[in-house]
């Protein structure tokens, strides 16, 4: 049996998408109607998290589904998501507790109503909620008593509910390579009040097997808890992606390149990480000193054992990628520049001054994943930053897109590459900004008198609308794909800010409201420019 999972270009997805919607009434009429070829796209650029919805922090309900009619609205055939793993400490979609399992956090607790796991009374002492943040405290305490009374109605109602009691076992049974690692990791974390792996006890923390029997045998129930919550993820997900996929929509993913020390995959592919003998990391990720930082940036994250991957066949990357084209059209993986070299820092280091550039797998992972995934990979490269020629041929082997932000071409940089009249190439997607990013709005007011007149000047406007400007900047790029933040699209400022890079606290909380994003002039707005620039 042919295994591989066959992937097209975003465009061919839509236009796929387009012929579907044509109807078969006649050989004639169909001959007659003419399918739209998009070689040009645009989407905008929000978290699930950031959605309305009435229960301190974005799911996959209403608020979803009303951002997908906007953007069949208003012309736009993209959206671009952060990573959708669990998060742990910090609250950091980049550090994640899984490559694999989803966001319990975003699962709705409508939809549970309506599938009958969750009932009125369940909401009683529901606090008040603040529409425009996400305070994780309080919302994850919520949303976890919530799951866990949805599990309880599962159980007394297991034999009423026999259809979904038969999707929760098909979706255990499929995706067991990963979930059942996942479920003992969450089951014994919570047995041990949190903590990190690596502060378990020596039989668990060093898997020995039987240490995994007798946790297995002893958790049992939370372990099922665990698999169930992600079958609710993987449900709901589904059918958002499924109804996106009708309008024409297609979803850009997000996969860090690293991951967090206190993960899953760490504890449970210890050989695949540069580990000591009890699993604390002997290199750590991190990028060299440069203009932005004297002593670099410690990441702290394990790094790879490039050599086992490779031995393995990189399996375990392979079904990486594969899982999240599962959840996604496309995926962007950030940090790119790591596949061709990386900064390897020892992991005592009190900053990043003291690293090396290591190899890293190059081709040879890419190659392996054709093999296995098809062979025209669905993925974008974040390539930001100081990019080498090796990062550029690489990246342009497989021809992956790149990154273009105008906010870096246009502010004190001045990097002319990210210009759009100097782009020298469609296969890019052109950003106003990235999570990571001030707003445009926020940006703009912190910038030099110099740097207003070159964007009043270039762009022909006086900066009062400057971040519509700017999307107005990148939908009329030759870039194939257009990006932009919702908070560009909604003119906030840095209250608004998504994250700031190296601030621990108050980070990933932005939501927006639906009255914000249906004022009738901004979506007429963005659906004629869009019309405009053959978007």
């Amino acid at each position: 049996m042919d295994n591989k999972v066959k992937h097209t270009t975003m465009e061919a997805k839509v236009n796929a998408s387009a012929d579907k919607a044509v109807s078969a009434d006649s050989a004639a009429e169909a001959a007659v109607i003419e399918k739209p070829v998009r070689k040009r796209m645009s989407g905008i650029l929000v978290h699930p998290t950031s959605f309305p919805s009435a229960h301190g922090i974005g799911d996959l309900g209403k608020g979803a589904y009303d951002f997908i009619d906007y953007l069949e609205a208003t012309g736009q055939h993209l959206w671009q998501v952060l990573p959708l793993g669990p998060t742990g400490f910090g609250d950091s979609p980049y550090q994640s507790l899984s490559a694999f399992a989803g966001q319990v956090y975003i699962i709705s607790p409508e939809l549970l109503k309506k599938d009958g796991l969750l009932e009125d009374k369940d909401f009683e002492g529901e606090p008040s909620w603040d529409p425009k943040k996400v305070d994780y405290g309080p919302v994850i305490q919520f949303k976890v008593a919530l799951l866990k009374k949805a599990y309880q109605h599962f159980l007394e109602k297991e034999e009423t509910l026999e259809e979904l009691g038969e999707e929760f076992a098909s979706f255990c049974k499929k995706q067991s390579y990963w979930l059942d690692d996942y479920a003992l990791f969450s089951a014994v974390k919570d047995d041990f009040q949190g903590r990190c792996w690596l502060d378990w006890d020596a039989d668990i923390r060093d898997r020995k097997a039987s240490a995994v029997a007798a946790y297995s045998a002893k958790l049992a129930d939370q372990i099922r808890y665990y698999k169930f919550t992600q079958f609710l993820f993987q449900k709901q997900w589904d059918a958002l992606k499924e109804y996106a996929q009708d309008k024409e929509i297609l979803i850009i993913g997000d996969i860090p390149i690293f991951m967090a020390i206190d993960c899953c995959d760490v504890w449970s592919r210890k050989s695949l990480f540069k580990l000591d003998s009890k699993g604390y990391p002997t290199e750590v990720a991190g990028v060299p000193p440069d203009y932005f930082s004297a002593t670099g940036q410690l990441w702290g994250n394990p790094l790879y054992d490039w050599k086992a991957h490779e031995k393995s066949g990189y399996k375990w990357w392979i079904s990486r990628v594969k899982r999240q084209l599962e959840l996604v059209d496309y995926v962007r993986i950030d940090h790119f520049r790591g596949f061709e070299s990386y900064w390897s820092i020892p992991a005592d280091s009190e900053n990043a001054i003291n690293g090396e550039w290591l190899e890293g797998p190059g081709a040879k992972l890419f190659k392996a994943m054709q093999k296995e995934l098809g062979e025209e990979l669905p993925i974008i490269a974040e390539d930001l930053g100081i990019i080498t020629e090796e990062v550029e041929e690489l990246r342009d082997q497989f021809h992956f897109p790149g990154m273009k932000v105008l906010q870096f071409g246009y502010g004190d940089m001045n990097d002319t590459k990210y210009v759009p009249q100097f782009y020298d190439t469609t296969n890019c997607v052109c950003y106003t900004g990235t999570h990571d990013n001030e707003t445009t709005v926020g940006w703009y007011q912190h910038q030099s008198e110099e740097v207003k007149d070159r964007i009043r000047r270039t762009g022909n406007c006086d900066g009062s609308g400057v971040s519509l400007d700017f999307i107005r900047f990148a939908l009329g790029s030759i870039a194939k794909y257009a990006i932009f933040p919702i908070q560009d699209l909604l003119q906030l400022d840095n209250e608004a800010r998504m994250n700031t890079p190296g601030v621990a606290a108050a980070n990933w909380a932005f939501r927006y409201e639906q009255w914000q994003l249906e004022e009738a002039w901004r979506k007429d707005w963005l659906k004629i420019y869009t019309k405009v620039y053959g978007r």
